[in-house]
């Protein structure tokens, strides 16, 4: 078996989402760290310079008009960064990067044995909690740097990261994720196993295997890979038919939510198990069918807090065009794209 989709039309596709993308006017902020991140993403399963010359444009006018205090969420914003030095050698954005990770190291909250609190402002807002959003935004950009600037204190630091998030946040009767965890309270908070956390985990824990060189010399990798296969074993049983996952994973009445499947699908395609090609073909046409002609990523929910109870995330909007919705359908395209890269296969 292998990938079926029609290379042309996903690549017509990834285009008028890239477009539609960049008519959205996101701030310096995680929203469009991930939007972005899903541009670049675009760039480099496709080689179109278009979408590395567009956003570096939009990236240069918001640093002309100058940035906010940094927090865990917009170091997502650091993706971009990256892939820009490395593209032009600018070390503008070499400046940038290197104070958010000074951020990160040195003034970050942070509980228990160095895990960073989740923080989303310039005040202690989620006192000694952990989310799975930390993953991405933090620990997968301080991952990418420390490999690419040979800082070796990143990488540990990073892999300590995912370590004590699956100590935290992953049953491991389950292998599914909670959204956040309470060291205060010592409780994952309403406890509800929410579709986009366990997009954050298992799209970077899958990440790592492709970045890290010698990765399995590194024992808090092989905790990942642990928990990696045991989430992605339970994942594929929760796919519905329409090839997506629920807002909540294992609420039959939850509604089918587009980014979260973008970064569950996009997984199993960097995890390269040839076990999981079927539900990998059910996501893309089940992904495809929620994009609208303009480029929008439909069905993808709203920025969520830990939610009190279960009517909580099943209320969350998913009307509005969302930057994660965007950079994560842009993401998942690219893995598709690049399948060859990760498995030796090609598309049908």
């Amino acid at each position: 078996m292998k990938l079926n989709y029609d290379k042309a039309q996903l690549e017509a596709v990834v285009d008028k989402v890239a477009e539609r993308t960049m008519n959205m006017d996101m701030t310096w902020d995680w929203p469009c760290g991930v939007a972005y991140y899903g541009i670049t993403e675009a760039y480099e399963a496709t080689g179109n310079k278009k979408y590395l010359d567009m956003v570096k444009e939009r990236v240069d006018e918001l640093i002309s008009l100058g940035l906010p205090d940094f927090t865990v969420n917009n170091c997502a914003m650091g993706h971009v960064l990256l892939t820009l030095y490395k593209e032009t050698g600018d070390e503008t954005y070499k400046k940038i990067i290197d104070d958010k990770l000074d951020y990160l190291t040195n003034h970050a909250l942070r509980f228990g044995d160095h895990v960073l609190q989740h923080t989303v402002s310039a005040n202690n807002d989620f006192p000694e909690q952990c989310w799975a959003d930390t993953l991405f935004m933090a620990a997968f950009f301080m991952l990418r740097a420390g490999v690419m600037f040979e800082r070796p204190e990143l990488v540990e630091d990073a892999l300590n990261q995912w370590y004590w998030h699956i100590q935290y946040l992953q049953n491991e009767r389950t292998g599914l994720w909670y959204h956040g965890y309470d060291n205060i309270a010592k409780d994952h908070m309403s406890g509800f196993y929410w579709g986009r956390a366990n997009c954050w985990a298992a799209f970077t824990m899958s990440q790592v295997a492709h970045i890290l060189p010698q990765c399995y010399l590194y024992p808090k990798y092989l905790e990942i890979v642990g928990s990696l296969n045991e989430q992605l074993a339970v994942l594929k049983t929760l796919q519905t038919e329409n090839g997506l996952w629920r807002t909540i994973l294992d609420d039959p009445e939850s509604y089918e939510e587009v980014s979260a499947s973008s970064g569950i699908a996009a997984a199993m395609v960097l995890k390269g198990n040839p076990l999981h090609i079927k539900y990998i073909n059910k996501a893309i046409t089940g992904i495809l069918e929620n994009i609208s002609e303009d480029g929008k990523v439909m069905n993808v929910s709203g920025g969520t807090a830990v939610m009190k109870d279960r009517e909580g995330y099943r209320s969350i909007s998913k009307r509005w065009i969302q930057g994660w919705g965007q950079g994560m359908a842009l993401a998942f395209f690219g893995t598709v794209l690049n399948y060859e890269k990760f498995t030796g296969d090609g598309a049908l």
